[in-house]
């Protein structure tokens, strides 16, 4: 699988334990910065990531920050992005088993390494039920579409 991983300053540490990880379990890794922990704004990488989730160049994305909140609003702005900020074992499986989200937003502050690894590892691992939840997926793409956010819909901001 082809995972985009980007941070802010706050959270270099933890992507490069990330990235580290994912490669670890056979996966290709893409670092999308940033490379130092100087200040850096989290919308410029969070942009980079969901965008290369929404074009469907990686399968899927993960994001840290402080809180992991400001990535995940980031994010969904992005056609086809589902992006879910994870604090346990129990968000990171359901937003993939029912939510079949793309993008996982993690806090660099709040989770000690073990914790993360175990997000990482079970969120990377779970699949996708369908069924119901597929009909309410395809829901929020309609949702897209009328808000202009889809090709299908155009971009209302002209």
């Amino acid at each position: 699988m082809r995972i985009a991983v980007a941070s802010d300053h706050r959270g270099v540490r933890v992507k490069g334990l990330i990235l580290e990880q994912l490669r670890g379990l056979g996966h290709e890794a893409i670092d999308m910065g940033p490379e130092e922990s100087g200040p850096v704004d989290y919308p410029v990488y969070a942009s980079k990531v969901a965008s290369a989730v929404s074009a469907g160049t990686v399968d899927r994305g993960i994001l840290i920050c402080g809180t992991g909140m400001g990535m995940s609003i980031t994010a969904n702005k992005f056609r086809g992005v589902r992006a879910v900020t994870c604090h346990d074992d129990v968000t990171a499986e359901i937003s993939r088993r029912h939510n079949n989200a793309n993008v996982m937003c993690l806090s660099a502050d709040m989770l000690g390494e073990r914790l993360l690894s175990r997000i990482v590892d079970l969120w990377i691992r779970t699949e996708f039920e369908g069924g119901r939840h597929q009909r309410r997926l395809d829901q929020i793409s309609e949702i897209e579409v009328e808000q202009g956010t889809s090709p299908e819909g155009g971009n209302s901001c002209g």
